[in-house]
């Protein structure tokens, strides 16, 4: 299971929309390392001057590796973490994530990232189980 919802969150959902505060709180607390790896990278993004903030740091365990994976393969929970955070999120791999200005989407630096190219560059052999 990916997320741990809350019954208060099922009975929301059941009975019409779902406000993305308590969404994201959902996510934050299932998925702490997803969620801390992306508050981290907006943080160096906002504070430095580069084009993005991403991750190349292998996850310490499979565990979250896992979260990893879960966030960013949902397109409900990775937009929102976009939408919460106010950033853009490119994956790659197993773990590198970048963190982009949301204008930035569609720019050279994010296109370049998000490429055939790099997707290809950024591959290695203990990359193909995760």
């Amino acid at each position: 299971m990916s997320l741990d919802v809350s019954p208060k969150l099922l009975t929301e959902a059941e009975n019409g929309e779902v406000r993305e505060e308590d969404f994201v709180e959902t996510v934050r607390t299932s998925l702490p390392y997803a969620y801390d790896l992306v508050a981290r990278l907006v943080g160096e993004l906002r504070n430095g001057d580069a084009a993005f903030a991403d991750n190349q740091t292998p996850p310490p365990s499979e565990k979250e590796r896992g979260q990893l994976l879960r966030a960013l393969s949902s397109d409900a929970i990775r937009g929102s973490l976009e939408r919460h955070f106010g950033i853009a999120l490119a994956f790659q791999n197993c773990h590198r994530v970048a963190a982009f200005r949301p204008e930035d989407r569609g720019g050279e630096t994010y296109t370049r990232f998000t490429s055939l190219r790099a997707q290809i560059l950024n591959q290695s052999p203990e990359f193909r189980d995760c």
